[in-house]
């Protein structure tokens, strides 16, 4: 689940940064940069993917158990700051790409590679309809950017507001419907994730209404994720890597995350039986 702002050359600049780029640029020093925010995200997503398969190793799988329920619950909860994070970084990737289509294919195969694993890592099951990986997610809020920019280069006024609200309607029913990111049935990280992206892409110059709008949708969205907020307000503008294969390292992380994890619960459910 790779951050998505690949395009480093041209990140420092007040006129690419767009989020308040001015500011910014004169305390360039400080704040977290783009490889930063993406480790912080890749130790949440470890925390997510955990919640089902490494705490129960530790604190047993039987949801009666109030402190296996409690660690369970609590990781998932803690691990969604990362929500507008990759929101953010996903906004940041679509304005940045030298090709939309290269970029909204790279995020589809990569959510098809997740599947598998993220099935494994929290049903146990090599397929199951009952949650997608949040990848999917971010495709989704991919596709409604694509066609909200499409609209908005051809038609004004009354017929770009109805096609666009219609469009993110569409949006928000395919995460709600294939139960994209669907969490401890508490959360859907695919809706709320279109949502931080369109609080990130139609506010964008407007900063500070667009952190406070941000913020409060994260606060309202179980707390957590307006914790992920304060991290992407102190983005400095900065890449935070020079070589080119960091980018797909991360794009690597979350399937070996859910890999690792995987192999987890296949081995706690062979103890388990085992042990019967």
């Amino acid at each position: 689940m790779e951050g998505y702002a690949e395009q480093g050359a041209r990140t420092d600049s007040t006129d690419q940064i767009g989020f308040g780029g001015a500011r910014r640029n004169r305390k360039k020093r400080r704040g977290l940069t783009v490889f930063q925010l993406k480790v912080i995200g890749a130790v949440a997503l470890a925390l997510s993917a955990g919640s089902t398969t490494i705490v129960p190793l530790f604190f047993g799988s039987d949801t009666n158990n109030m402190t296996s329920l409690t660690a369970m619950v609590l990781s998932e909860v803690v691990s969604w700051f990362a929500i507008p994070i990759y929101a953010w970084l996903l906004v940041q990737g679509f304005r940045e790409t030298h090709s939309r289509v290269a970029y909204g294919l790279q995020l589809f195969i990569l959510a098809v590679v997740c599947e598998v694993p993220y099935d494994l890592a929290t049903s146990h099951k090599a397929f199951d309809l009952g949650s997608q990986n949040p990848v999917f997610g971010l495709f989704v809020a991919f596709v409604v950017l694509a066609a909200l920019d499409w609209v908005a280069s051809r038609y004004q006024k009354v017929m770009k507001v109805l096609l666009s609200v219609g469009l993110v309607v569409i949006g928000l029913l395919w995460d709600l419907l294939l139960r994209i990111g669907l969490r401890q049935h508490m959360m859907s990280i695919g809706s709320v994730t279109l949502g931080f992206v369109l609080i990130f892409a139609l506010m964008r110059q407007y900063e500070n209404s667009m952190m406070f709008t941000a913020g409060l949708f994260g606060a309202v969205m179980m707390i957590a994720p307006g914790v992920g907020v304060a991290f992407v307000h102190y983005y400095n503008g900065k890449l935070g890597y020079k070589h080119q294969w960091t980018k797909w390292a991360f794009y690597a992380v979350y399937p070996v995350i859910l890999i690792i994890c995987a192999i987890c619960a296949t081995l706690a459910c062979f103890l388990t039986t085992f042990a019967v």
